[in-house]
């Protein structure tokens, strides 16, 4: 029997088994399976490694996504992590090259996926607090949201969460060295029911910029 010949349903429970390179190779092969792999039911789920993978365009962005993550543990992640005016020349290079390919991708998250329940960001140095405002104000229907070194996010993201995060129960920030303990305490005072968590944040050394002469 030839794949093409299963039904849609059992042909979208085969899918759900591969990862999303082997989903686009398979709907090249005929447009039987590239209508199953524009099915918005295999995309409820995402998850990065790096930033680059958001730039392979083999996954669908709609309505259903509910759980996204994008978690880079690489050694690069340091580089990206250092304050922007330290620096060198060719660190400088090195971020240059996807310095906005995190932001650009969840501005389009927020644009197009309102029903976003889930999100994780893992090493993401270059995602900045206005980001994440506009996610929080596009998707009233996130649950969570772990931040995990992300060196540009401070208060501000906090307080959006505030703001915004009607529906937010759990909210991470670790290892944000821009996190302060007056911004965590407004969160524990006007949204009490969330589950909290600054694992080191309002402990870390916040970047401090010299001042010009």
């Amino acid at each position: 029997m030839h794949i093409t010949q299963l039904n849609r349903e059992c042909l979208l429970h085969l899918f759900s088994f591969l990862d999303k390179n082997s989903r686009k190779s398979l709907a090249k092969t005929c447009h039987k399976l590239l209508e199953v792999f524009q099915d918005p039911v295999l995309w409820s789920l995402l998850n990065f490694n790096s930033p680059v993978e958001l730039q392979k365009h083999n996954f669908l962005l709609g309505p259903a996504l509910k759980y996204l993550s994008i978690c880079w543990y690489s050694e690069r992640v340091k580089v990206c992590n250092i304050e922007d005016w330290m620096k060198n020349n060719f660190q400088k290079d090195f971020c240059s090259r996807h310095e906005n390919t995190v932001t650009d991708f969840l501005l389009e998250v927020g644009n197009r996926c309102p029903n976003l329940l889930s999100l994780t960001l893992s090493g993401c140095g270059h995602v900045t607090d206005d980001c994440l405002l506009l996610l929080l104000k596009n998707c009233p229907s996130l649950k969570t949201l772990k931040l995990e070194n992300c060196a540009r996010i401070t208060d501000r993201t906090l307080d959006a969460a505030i703001l915004y995060g009607g529906s937010l129960q759990t909210l991470h920030v670790d290892f944000c060295r821009n996190i302060t303990q007056s911004g965590l305490e407004r969160v524990k005072e006007k949204r009490p029911s969330v589950a909290l968590r600054a694992e080191r944040s309002a402990n870390m050394i916040p970047d401090s910029k010299p001042e010009k002469k």
